[in-house]
């Protein structure tokens, strides 16, 4: 009997040590976490933003970030599409940016790194292929051989691919003018294009001031999403900074749910928009619209994009869009 007993005693010795190792390293673990935070805060946050991007117009308002991290200088850059952002994302100018679903996809298959942070369900109807409004092109078919304004590598480049993939068409059946949008906007009001494929707040812009209307919209076509994008050397040196950064979307994002006549008045003032216009490109948005870390679903259609710009070749290799999503489990980009 003592024999058990000592077995027995022995046993819970064995138990509690192991707990209590388990407990020291998690300890340990959760210590030296939350030393690199607080070793190597965060001392300047630079922002990239669009015209489009209300919940960062919001953020800078209302001093959002400055409240997240309240020890840095917060930087804001305005870029006029994602392409550009995320060329300034990729040689450190800028930490964190907001971008459409193509710019990351080109990014990647050249090489450029980024991580996805977050996303955000776009409305369907905010972008369109545009046209004249006395244009003779009735049919999305119709577009053979015209002369079509895009911005390389955006939003507006993806819907374009699946509006020419719905009417039977390829690349090499229309003329693609790759213009910024300030430019495309100027050749469309010269008639030196036939076509504009284009993304809010330019579309209701053009569709209320330019005597322009819209061919076909996002609504023809499966959900799609916009991206919040990091910059993977920012987060690994600074772990917490792309949660802080999804916290103060949302909290953005939920002060416009309940402000939004001041919301259309920080828009408008933002963006130089008039309050007609500004108004008609906030109706779209959904409210709320909120910021999640991605899902396996958002990342397979994010995938399915890269599979048809490989196919018809856009871009010159195959890139996996999994290797760059940052998790909030980790810091670092999942393989």
């Amino acid at each position: 009997m003592s024999t058990f007993k000592t077995i027995g005693i022995l046993g819970t010795i064995i138990v509690t040590a192991g707990l209590s190792a388990c407990q020291k390293t998690e300890s340990k673990a959760q210590s030296s976490h939350e030393t690199a935070s607080t070793a190597n805060p965060v001392k300047t946050l630079s922002i990239g933003f669009q015209k489009s991007s209300l919940n960062f117009l919001i953020a800078k308002q209302q001093k959002i970030f400055e409240q997240e991290f309240p020890n840095a200088k917060i930087e804001w850059r305005e870029f006029p599409a994602g392409p550009q952002m995320l060329e300034a994302l990729a040689v450190g100018a800028v930490d964190f940016g907001a971008v459409g679903n193509t710019p990351p996809i080109f990014a990647q298959a050249a090489n450029k790194d980024l991580s996805y942070v977050g996303y955000e369900v776009v409305p369907a109807n905010s972008q369109a292929v545009l046209i004249p409004s006395n244009s003779p092109i009735k049919s999305i078919a119709d577009l053979k051989g015209k002369r079509i304004a895009v911005q390389k590598g955006s939003s507006a480049h993806e819907l374009l691919a699946k509006v020419l993939q719905k009417a039977g068409l390829s690349w090499q059946d229309i003329q693609p003018i790759w213009l910024p949008p300030a430019d495309a906007r100027a050749a469309f009001d010269k008639g030196a294009i036939d076509a504009w494929a284009i993304w809010e707040p330019y579309l209701s812009t053009t569709e209320l001031k330019g005597h322009a209307k819209s061919l076909i919209d996002g609504t023809a076509f499966p959900t799609t999403y916009s991206f919040y994008i990091g910059n993977p050397k920012f987060i690994q040196q600074h772990p917490d900074a792309a949660q802080k950064v999804l916290d103060g979307l949302n909290q953005a994002d939920q002060w416009f749910v309940k402000h939004q006549d001041e919301g259309l008045s920080i828009y408008a003032q933002s963006t130089g928009l008039d309050t007609q216009v500004a108004k008609a490109v906030l109706d779209k948005r959904l409210k709320p619209s909120p910021v999640h870390p991605l899902t396996t679903e958002v990342v397979e259609a994010q995938q399915q994009i890269a599979d048809l710009f490989k196919q018809v070749q856009l871009i010159p290799k195959e890139i996996h869009v999994s290797q760059t999503i940052w998790s909030t489990h980790s810091p670092k980009t999942q393989d």
